[in-house]
């Protein structure tokens, strides 16, 4: 026990095979005041596995902000939890930060319980260097905030990993590849450690090609290699200004699109008006 009273310990827990929890994941379940899970439905069936009978707390992104007050309260006061994700390590584009945070000002000990992350799973098995890489957890969807990720990834000189949901994965490699990655080597990894673990292999192009053959189901993550940043691949652009075409888009819609994925104006424009 910590000079502030309790201790808040942030247990990863399995991302699909329920044998991947750890002997002290179990018992540190078991010995805390409670469980502050995502989801307290999908924990529950975890606990009753183990037969984990703490009481389970909802603590999500939703209500983070009015629970951590109270959370840190009972911490000092001397009492421990456990908090978890649905699955994997807690944080990793999971809530939990501003709990941490907050613990550890308040003087709080936070020890962590190693386990699964689709992080690391899919990193360790990608064949690319994991030396140096950088996580960049889920995309935003549109904007500047998802072209200026596009672009960081195409630039980093390390591996990048990166969360995707299943119905946007080929968009994303696409986008990569239009940005100028497309012969950099990629890995789509998707239901790790379950009954349908698939992992494919090949460039982003390839990859991009085999997720629109065959869309992924489940949980996604990407892997792709380094490689120095390349001049933005037009032909790539062309095809995507096709399939926008074939949506009904406008030429002004199609324009400014490219330019989201970092287009130069000019060339968007003339592709658009093609």
């Amino acid at each position: 026990m910590s000079a502030g009273g309790g201790t808040l310990h942030v247990v990863s827990t399995p991302i699909g095979h329920l044998g991947d929890l750890s002997p002290r994941a179990v018992e540190v379940l078991r010995g805390v005041s409670a469980i502050l899970a995502e989801d307290t439905r999908h924990t529950r069936g975890l606990c009753e596995r183990f037969e984990i009978r703490t009481p389970l707390l909802a603590y999500h992104e939703h209500n983070e902000a009015s629970r951590v007050p109270g959370l840190v309260a009972r911490l000092v006061a001397g009492e421990s939890f456990a908090l978890v994700s649905d699955a994997g390590t807690p944080l990793l584009s999971d809530p939990g930060d501003r709990l941490v945070r907050a613990a550890i000002e308040a003087g709080v000990t936070v020890s962590p319980v190693p386990g699964p992350s689709a992080l690391l799973a899919a990193l360790v098995i990608s064949g690319l260097s994991a030396e140096r890489f950088t996580f960049f957890g889920f995309l935003a969807r549109k904007g500047r905030e998802r072209t200026e990720a596009i672009q960081a990834i195409v630039a980093a000189p390390q591996t990048a990993v990166l969360y995707e949901a299943p119905s946007r994965a080929a968009e994303t490699l696409r986008e990569l590849e239009v940005a100028g990655a497309g012969d950099r080597p990629a890995v789509l990894a998707r239901e790790l450690t379950k009954q349908f673990e698939t992992v494919v292999r090949g460039t982003v192009r390839e990859v991009a090609t085999a997720a629109e053959a065959q869309p992924p189901r489940g949980e996604v993550v990407l892997v792709i290699g380094a490689g120095a940043p390349v001049a933005l691949d037009e032909a790539a652009l062309r095809s995507l200004v096709e399939s926008w075409r074939a949506e009904g888009r406008t030429a002004r819609e199609v324009s400014q699109a490219l330019q989201e994925r970092g287009a130069p104006r000019n060339l968007a424009y003339r592709l658009a008006h093609e």
